[in-house]
């Protein structure tokens, strides 16, 4: 092992507990895909907690050629503690500007990784506001020196604006019932009171809470993610080296369409193709996955290869041929 290594396995081991409330999602099946190499530079722009970043770098190795990125405080500063030293570049800001300024310089990646979910201490605990069973403020906020929250939106937004606004980013059949009822009981101030009048909208048994898509609703708009994500899934296939390897993971059907088509754009069996898909369908998660970890159930992967244009397009560096192209049937991901 070298030195490299032996200190990046320091690192992990020295903080398996800071992160232990995150587990992270699909991670055998982005190793398979993104299959890391010793030397490689990595660049993941949702690091969250750490938990695909240090089974990644422990692979690396090379601690000098990774940047982890993420916009929410907490975060940054568990990642500085579990690399200390300055030996990863350790950015606070939402992916979109660092990967202008990292195309803006010409940085390149063999691994790139987003894993677009929200962490498990965000739905978790109940002080973000993200949680719909913890009570809490209606924050929601990832970057939170941003001053728009999801209390700002529920007590101000038009019914009308509402209704668009949890129809659009929610795909809730009840968007004009819920925000009416919405509209109905304002003040709401807190996670807690907002689930309650959501719920009355949809009374009855329901296996998943049925404020779910309330909350992502106001989660995305909160934190413009799908205006992100359509504006960076360009910049991160330009950030790419030849050679590189890209894995997405998203959490509903609105993320993975925009990473579908993205992917779609620049992918495929033509002359001008850039990228060659690793996945042809999405990658899902395995029932024992599930069994630990419930929140995988939504998770789905899709993964790339930037294609060389001079030599073999179907080799990257230290490897023979590319991990064979999986499906969502295939779930022996585990």
């Amino acid at each position: 092992m070298t030195l490299q290594n032996k200190q990046a396995k320091m690192h992990q081991n020295k903080n398996q507990n800071k992160n232990k409330q995150h587990v992270p999602v699909l991670l055998n099946a982005v190793l398979q895909f993104l299959d890391p190499q010793v030397g490689e530079s990595y660049l993941d722009l949702t690091a969250g907690y750490g938990g695909h970043a240090s089974a990644i770098l422990d692979r690396v190795g090379s601690l000098t050629k990774a940047v982890l990125v993420d916009r929410d405080q907490n975060a940054v500063n568990v990642l500085k503690e579990m690399y200390t030293g300055g030996t990863v570049e350790i950015r606070q800001k939402d992916f979109l500007s660092v990967s202008r300024e990292l195309v803006a310089k010409g940085r390149k990646f063999d691994l790139i990784l987003a894993d677009l979910g929200t962490s498990s201490p965000h739905l978790n605990e109940g002080h973000r506001g993200f949680a719909i069973k913890a009570d809490g403020p209606l924050d929601m906020r990832m970057d939170q020196s941003q001053e728009l929250t999801a209390e700002a939106i529920v007590n101000n937004y038009s019914e009308t604006e509402l209704t668009d606004l949890l129809r659009q980013y929610g795909e809730d059949p009840k968007a004009a019932t819920i925000a009416h009822a919405i509209v109905a009981s304002r003040p709401l101030a807190r996670t807690s009171e907002l689930a309650t009048v959501v719920a009355s909208a949809w009374p009855g048994y329901h296996r998943i809470h049925p404020a779910t898509r309330t909350f992502q609703a106001l989660r995305i708009a909160v934190n413009d993610e799908l205006n992100l994500l359509q504006q960076s899934l360009p910049l991160w296939f330009e950030l790419l080296e030849p050679g590189g390897r890209i894995a997405i993971i998203s959490f509903h059907s609105l993320e993975d369409r925009l990473v579908k088509q993205a992917l779609q754009e620049v992918a495929g069996e033509r002359y001008d193709a850039e990228l060659r898909l690793l996945t042809k369908h999405p990658v899902t998660a395995s029932p024992s996955e599930l069994a630990h970890n419930p929140r995988a159930r939504s998770a789905k992967l899709r993964a790339a290869v930037k294609i060389k244009k001079k030599g073999n397009s179907n080799a990257y560096p230290g490897k023979k041929q590319l991990p064979r192209l999986q499906d969502s049937r295939s779930r022996g991901l585990t």
